[in-house]
């Protein structure tokens, strides 16, 4: 509204075009993203099947440097939202110099870790003598260049706690379309560039984050924002870890485990083969382009419900969780349907290969099955989070990835064989998306309970 201080747009503004303003910037940043992974493994994919297989495999140690990003920068976002919300700027502040700090020391033991463990990492889930070297050719470079990867997905967060999406997509979209054009440059050395092969996929991915690390920083510094970074006067303060892990430490840990149900995933597939590892990879590729615009609503989402939770205002909360989840069913649906009538043409995106075809397109259409629940179930998790309680959010994804997915998938594949592994993803979604239906629906009855006496 006009005349409002920015501070207070969280509380005030229409929730409708509030949601639109700060979640279009970041879904549109998501979808540069996504295809950003599905361009990187197409160019991989035309060096060999077996290079697609490696990348593969690589994918679950690259989601570590991701679940430590998401979880500091979500914990971030979620503890920076709820303190400009009780008006705690300095605090705030002091929280952003904290997670930028540690961007720098998680880089730097990654980097140690990408010297000393990048073959026996691959090796855990293969004995294949190409795909290890592949596989740690790849993921030793992008170990190296943690930092660079850390410092733009924390820093993002940080805006994003105060409410600003669109510098956020600005620096996403610097790095994704960096990635996107360099990639084939390095992989296949045109013009001067080196032919470097599957590193340069890496090599590429390093330095185009590097790009986007030193522009957010560049903007945290010199713009004019609510969050004011002076690290002169920085303290060092265990309650904002503490606060920061509260929500973060559960998201970091849901993001792992995604990467142990990945690495389990591929250790079962590994006995078909190359091509049944490689299906596995271009899924997940691909279903970013379903699932990344809902991160994207989840940008614009999880402030406003931090905001206003931490403000004490239940009904904005409720009209934004109606609207979030309703705008989550829509595109989750829409990307079932995609993967039921289109997955020939999908997966020829990658490879024309015959066995390949057969197997892939089998399991889009299986796996995608479970696709509109899933939206909905994303906003769930998003909720618990925004509300500063991450462990249901964590629980959740225990049960659906470890307790439900793997064992349905070791089950299914040794009873019946590849074909039929792909249903253990519709099942464990649907029996998980029920659990988190109904422990959501009671939490929030709590907390509006609470609040409804604390405004009376």
């Amino acid at each position: 509204m006009e005349g409002q201080p920015k501070r207070n747009r969280l509380g005030t503004e229409p929730i409708v075009p509030l949601l639109i303003k700060m979640s279009v910037p970041s879904i549109l940043s998501m979808m540069i993203q996504a295809a950003y992974n599905v361009v990187d493994s197409i160019w991989v994919a035309k060096i060999s099947n077996n290079a697609l297989a490696a990348l593969s495999l690589a994918f679950p140690i690259q989601m570590i440097l991701i679940a430590v990003a998401v979880g500091t920068g979500v914990g971030a976002s979620s503890l920076i939202s709820r303190l400009l919300g009780q008006g705690r700027d300095k605090e705030a502040s002091n929280a952003a110099e904290h997670v930028l700090i540690m961007s720098v020391v998680y880089g730097i033991v990654m980097a140690i870790g990408g010297l000393l463990l990048s073959k026996n990492l691959i090796g855990l889930f293969t004995e294949d003598k190409e795909l290890i070297e592949l596989g740690s050719s790849y993921i030793r470079i992008i170990l190296l260049g943690s930092t660079a990867m850390f410092i733009p997905m924390i820093a993002n967060n940080v805006l994003r706690g105060e409410g600003n999406t669109f510098i956020p997509m600005i620096s996403m979209l610097i790095g994704s379309l960096i990635n996107i054009v360099l990639d084939p440059f390095f992989i296949f050395g045109y013009g001067f560039f080196p032919e470097l092969g599957i590193e340069g996929a890496a090599v590429a991915t390093v330095v185009s984050r590097l790009l986007s690390g030193v522009f957010i920083v560049f903007i945290l510094f010199v713009g004019k924002h609510q969050i004011n970074l002076n690290f002169k006067k920085f303290k060092f303060d265990l309650s904002i870890i503490k606060g920061i892990y509260a929500v973060g430490l559960p998201a970091m840990t849901i993001q792992l485990l995604a990467s142990l149900m990945m690495s389990g995933l591929n250790k079962i597939l590994a006995e078909s083969g190359a091509i049944a590892i490689s299906t596995m990879g271009i899924y997940f590729r691909l279903q970013s382009f379903v699932f990344m615009p809902v991160f994207g609503l989840n940008q614009g989402y999880m402030p406003i419900i931090g905001y206003n939770y931490g403000h004490n205002n239940p009904n904005r909360m409720k009209e934004t969780i109606k609207l979030g989840f309703i705008v989550a069913f829509v595109f989750t649906t829409l990307g079932c349907l995609l993967f039921q009538i289109f997955p020939k043409p999908l997966i020829k995106l990658f490879s024309s290969d015959e066995e390949l075809l057969r197997i892939a397109i089998h399991a889009l259409r299986t796996i995608s099955i479970a696709f509109p629940i899933i939206g909905p179930a994303i906003i769930g998790s998003t909720t618990f989070q925004a509300i500063g309680k991450g462990v249901p959010s964590l629980v959740l994804s225990f049960s659906r990835q470890i307790i439900l997915l793997l064992p349905l998938a070791y089950i299914l594949y040794n009873t019946w064989g590849l074909d039929i592994i792909w249903y253990s993803f519709p099942i464990s979604e649907g029996i998980s998306a029920i659990l988190m239906a109904v422990w959501l629906s009671k939490s929030l009855k709590n907390e509006f309970r609470v609040m409804e006496m604390n405004r009376s």
